[in-house]
């Protein structure tokens, strides 16, 4: 038995390398180049970490005006849950999967096998490339708001217009996008996870700071508005605090696992929920108790009263650098589904991965991509209200509906089980919450229809 030992383990090893190869030679240009299966679970935290734990959660604040504080607190526990638990069924789904000898990269490759083709081409696909493509349109547009604060808190006599910052900001992530693959942003964003720690960090310090003082605003915490307001108010903060918790990307971050994935996404998803714990909820809680029903969209804009700070001139700059820099991580990160997609249009699989055959077209659809988000942002100031719609429409079926449904369609429980009527449950609440949410999100655009100017200057 000793000496068939070894020949057996020689035997399975020769055959999982045969397996690995003739699957390598089926990938197509973009799963081999852009979703390249080298990282560990740690590189894994981090770019879950990136997507999820981004400076959308300094709104948060602002999503528990519309709440208050026991409902606001609610749904951020219950989207943490939710999340956690729908995104652990997803990778589930895809290590059962990748055991079957079927390794699923992306979520439209899911959805084509789980639901069925026209599921993946038609519904998915285009849901998630709205979505990501939205996310970078949005990053490139807070960081030039972001660069913009920094330059009128230096001169606040300049002229500079909001869009010139937006296309600063937009060619420091052309450079970026050429970064080669999804596995090869895992230090950039191993740093994001310290910015992101560093400007919740800041932002909790400044709001007790402000809230202490005897500067701090007259704290109210009632709702505003009529009833229809405060209905409408509450679907919308739900959105925002979806959109927060939303990533759309977990089949394409689990690609970037090196195989046997079994286990891996799980300690990734710890790691990241560790951060999120700490973030989310010190920012929303200590800026809600700062600024009450007076919170702005973005938590930083309440650190200046009329143009003057509240806490030191340095602490706003260096929150509102580490901001920055964190968002050129983000961006790249929801760039990546764009890059594949470019990738297995414009590559070809059997040249080699930097040949002028594969690095022409690459650099040329990339530079066009970042170009083309850019010039949205800066001509659509306002694309918040439109992201708000994205995110119902988008990130609501990707992050809490559909990896329930995916989980019962592959593993089939029995309909008396508690899991089944569990994933049910959250499939239909979501369904109807990302409904409305969508409707009252809507209805936020066409109140806010007439400020809107191309180019503006907010």
């Amino acid at each position: 038995m000793s000496t068939l030992r070894p020949s057996s383990v020689a035997v399975h090893e020769e055959e999982d390398a045969k397996v690995a190869a003739l699957n390598h030679q089926d990938l197509d240009a973009g799963a081999l180049f852009v979703l390249k299966s080298k990282g560990s679970w740690v590189h894994c935290g981090y770019h879950l970490t990136t997507s999820i734990v981004a400076p959308a959660l300094l709104s948060l604040p602002y999503a528990f005006t519309f709440l208050g504080w026991t409902a606001g607190i609610l749904c951020l526990v219950i989207g943490a849950l939710v999340t956690f638990y729908s995104y652990n069924l997803i990778s589930l789904v895809l290590e059962h999967h990748a055991q079957l000898g079927h390794r699923h990269l992306r979520f439209r490759d899911m959805a084509h096998d789980i639901l069925g083709p026209k599921w993946g081409r038609y519904f998915v696909g285009p849901i998630q490339f709205m979505v990501c493509y939205g996310a970078v349109v949005a990053c490139t547009l807070l960081g030039g708001q972001c660069m913009k604060a920094i330059y009128l808190l230096s001169n606040p006599n300049g002229i500079m217009k909001l869009y010139e910052f937006v296309v600063i900001f937009g060619c420091f992530m052309l450079i970026l996008a050429q970064i080669p693959s999804f596995h090869s942003l895992r230090y950039i964003n191993l740093i994001s996870l310290v910015l992101c720690i560093a400007y919740s960090a800041c932002a909790t310090a400044a709001s007790i700071h402000i809230g202490s003082s005897s500067k701090a605003p007259e704290k109210d915490y009632s709702l505003t508005g009529n009833s229809e307001d405060r209905i409408f108010g509450m679907f919308n903060a739900i959105a925002i605090i979806a959109t927060t918790y939303g990533n759309g990307i977990i089949p394409e971050i689990q690609a970037t696992v090196a195989p046997p994935v079994k286990g891996k996404m799980f300690k990734a998803l710890c790691v990241c929920y560790t951060v999120v714990t700490v973030t989310f909820f010190s920012v929303a809680i200590s800026g809600y108790w700062a600024f009450g029903n007076k919170a702005e969209g973005l938590i930083l804009t309440n650190f200046l009263d009329n143009g003057n700070p509240l806490v030191p001139k340095w602490f706003i700059l260096m929150t509102n650098v580490f901001t920055i820099l964190q968002l050129s991580a983000v961006g790249v990160v929801y760039l990546q589904p764009t890059n594949e997609v470019l990738e297995r249009t414009f590559g070809d699989a059997r040249s080699a991965e930097f040949s002028s055959r594969n690095a022409v077209p690459r650099l040329i659809s990339r530079s066009l991509s970042v170009v083309i988000s850019t010039t949205i942002a800066a001509m659509l100031p306002f694309f918040g209200d439109i992201n708000a719609v994205i995110g119902a429409f988008g990130f609501m079926p990707l992050d809490f509906i559909l990896p329930v449904i995916f989980f019962n369609l592959t593993f089939k429980p029995s309909k008396k089980s508690a899991i089944f009527w569990l994933n049910t449950i959250i499939a239909v609440v979501f369904s109807i919450l990302g409904v409305i949410a969508a409707i009252a999100a809507v209805r936020q655009i066409s109140l806010d229809a007439k400020n809107y100017r191309l180019f503006a200057d907010v």
